[in-house]
């Protein structure tokens, strides 16, 4: 039972601390989850990745209202918060990893260990290395491909094209016309986390549970051509966020998939009067 007398302030960073199991959710939504929905294995990480948002939910909750709380309300809520925590490490330990432990072959567990440097960890600040040479399956391996890409005005090699997208000041990720995530651009200042375990994944399952819905209907819209592009913006981590959803048609109008382009854009805000030559 928690000491009501203890220190708010204490607590406080406490949950503070204890929030960063985030990391760990995360690591375990985008890299984890996708293996387990190419061995058929779907319900079990909807349902998990529900649980996690409820958990982060209720941390952040914590964080927000401990203040106003009384210490009998503050006990109960940090109490239940807490149980949810411990609920979950034990359905990963006795359900979630006996079952992956039996179905992914260790090249897919390198594979995961490569991809999960995308992501910060839990309170481990060097973790061990899985392998002393990672296997990264074939199907994931990149393909250097000789020649160029004629393109509608021009022509670009691989390498250039590939520097090209890695360049540009702004996330891109296309959507095929199967709803699956084809590609994913890889610059310097990235505003979301992608591993490549997100190739070939239902754009659905790349989402929190409760926003799926909002993801189809974007998806819809933009296939049935009743909107081009639809446009959000977010405050996230010090950042202004532009996210903008284009459809994607060939000359004849019929859909490809839709385009994700995601930008900070708190610097262009910032802007003011005129640069018309360059710096000295």
């Amino acid at each position: 039972m928690l000491d009501t007398d203890f220190a708010r302030e204490d607590l406080f960073a406490m949950i503070g601390r204890l929030l960063e199991i985030d990391k760990h959710y995360a690591r375990k939504e985008n890299v984890v989850f996708p293996y387990m929905e190419k061995h058929g294995i779907t319900a079990p990480p909807k349902v998990m990745w529900g649980v996690d948002d409820e958990i982060r939910n209720d941390l952040k909750g914590l964080l927000r209202f401990s203040q106003k709380w009384t210490k009998e309300e503050l006990v109960t809520n940090v109490i239940a918060a807490t149980k949810k925590v411990l609920d979950m490490i034990s359905k990963e330990e006795n359900i979630l990893f006996p079952m992956i432990l039996d179905t992914f072959s260790e090249a897919e567990w390198a594979t995961i260990f490569a991809q999960s440097k995308e992501f910060e960890t839990s309170w481990v600040v060097n973790p061990p290395a899985y392998l002393p040479q990672l296997v990264i399956e074939d199907k994931e391996e990149s393909i250097i491909q000789s020649g160029s890409v004629l393109l509608s005005a021009g022509a670009l090699t691989y390498e250039e094209t590939n520097a090209i997208f890695n360049t540009v000041p702004f996330d891109m990720t296309f959507v095929g016309a199967d709803d699956k995530v084809k590609f994913f651009t890889q610059g310097k200042e990235r505003v979301f986390s992608r591993p490549l375990s997100v190739i070939g994944r239902e754009v659905k399952n790349c989402h929190p549970p409760q926003s799926v819905h909002i993801v189809e209907k974007i998806v819809e819209d933009l296939r049935s051509g009743k909107k081009d592009h639809e446009d959000f913006w977010i405050n996230f981590k010090g950042m202004f966020v532009h996210i903008r959803y284009y459809a994607v048609r060939n000359e004849k109008g019929e859909y490809l998939g839709t385009l994700e382009v995601t930008q900070d854009i708190a610097p262009i805000r910032a802007l003011d009067g005129e640069k018309r030559l360059m710096d000295e």
